[in-house]
């Protein structure tokens, strides 16, 4: 860094060239939080895939078990208690896909943590250049 005893510009240069500085970091830091924000939408989307593939197991499930209720109500044992195995399965499987995106889904995991990040260094940065 230069000393500033020895810098040629005058107080108004500096401070316009600080507004221009500070201009530049405002925008790019726009374009960080609108590019971490896509992320997270993306990761968002994906989430609501999963729940949606954890909700059609969960349904096909619902519909193994209630064939099992009609074949244990008609039949003996085995094939009631083989389509009743069926459907448990299915259902946890449907409970695992569903608990998975919502641990995706959590607000928590869609915090813009870089740009945080970036504000956060380019305070202190700022701090430090105003001493």
């Amino acid at each position: 860094m230069p000393d500033p005893s020895t810098d040629p510009r005058s107080i108004p240069q500096l401070i316009g060239d600080l507004a221009t500085d500070v201009s530049s970091l405002v925008r790019k830091e726009a374009e960080l939080v609108r590019a971490e924000f896509s992320e997270k939408t993306m990761q968002l989307a994906k989430a609501g895939g999963e729940m949606a593939g954890g909700a059609i197991c969960l349904l096909a499930a619902l519909i193994v078990l209630l064939q099992a209720l009609v074949l244990a109500l008609s039949k003996v044992m085995d094939p009631a208690w083989a389509a009743l195995l069926v459907g448990v399965v299915v259902a946890l499987v449907g409970v695992s896909l569903l608990r998975l995106g919502a641990k995706t889904a959590k607000p928590s995991n869609l915090a813009p943590e870089r740009t945080t990040r970036q504000i956060e260094k380019d305070a202190q940065l700022v701090k430090e250049q105003v001493r």
